[in-house]
C-alpha cells in the first residue's frame, strides 16, 4: 500500500471518529494502566464494571495493596485471566510503590518492565495518559493492517513499528 493510500483511510477514520477516546474508564495514569492490564482478553465494559468499585476505595498502588489479592480478586472475578491479573497487579503496584514513588512511569521501557504490562499495554498508557504517538497494536489491529497492507509484519511489535513509521502524528 502506498502512503498516498494510507492517508486516504486515516482521513476516512477521522471524519468518523474526529475525537477518538479510550473507552476503559479511569481518572489518573495508575487508574488507567490498571484498567488497561485488566482489559487484555476481556471487553472494556466489563473492566469498567469491575473498577467502578474498585476505583473509588483503591485508586493509588498503596491502597490497592491495602486491599488485598483477596478482595481485588472478587471484584474481577467476571473478568477473564483474573487470578493471573491479581497476582500481576498486586506485583505491579508494589513495584510503583518500590521503584517509582507510587508514580506511573511515563517511559515505555520502564512501563514494560512492569508485572503483567506487555508493549501493547504500555503503548495504550503512553498515548491515552501521556499524549505520546504510540499505536497499540492487539489482534484486530494486527489482522487489520497485515490484510489491508497498511503495515505488514509477522509479529505486533513489527507492525506497531511499521504503523508509527506510516502514520502522521496528526493522527
Amino acid at each position: 500500500m502506498n502512503q498516498a493510500k494510507r492517508i486516504e483511510i486515516l482521513k476516512v477514520l477521522q471524519a468518523d471518529n474526529p475525537d477518538p477516546k479510550s473507552e476503559l474508564e479511569y481518572s489518573t495514569p495508575f487508574e488507567l494502566l490498571i484498567a488497561v492490564v485488566l482489559s487484555a482478553q476481556a471487553t472494556d465494559k466489563s473492566v469498567n464494571e469491575a473498577t467502578q468499585h474498585i476505583f473509588p476505595i483503591a485508586n493509588t498502588p498503596e491502597k490497592l495493596l491495602e486491599m488485598g489479592p483477596e478482595t481485588f480478586l472478587d471484584h474481577i472475578k467476571k473478568i477473564g485471566l483474573f487470578r493471573t491479573k491479581t497476582k500481576n497487579v498486586m506485583e505491579l503496584c508494589q513495584t510503583l510503590v518500590d521503584k517509582y514513588h507510587s508514580q506511573v512511569p511515563q517511559e515505555f521501557d520502564k512501563l514494560v518492565e512492569l508485572p503483567g504490562v506487555g508493549k501493547k499495554t504500555a503503548s495504550v498508557v503512553m498515548n491515552v495518559a501521556f499524549g505520546e504517538p504510540k499505536i497499540a497494536v492487539d489482534t484486530h489491529v494486527f489482522r487489520v493492517a497485515n490484510r489491508t497492507k497498511y503495515g505488514t509484519g509477522k509479529t505486533p511489535e513489527q507492525v506497531q513499528i511499521k504503523m508509527e513509521r506510516y502514520t502522521p502524528l496528526e493522527y
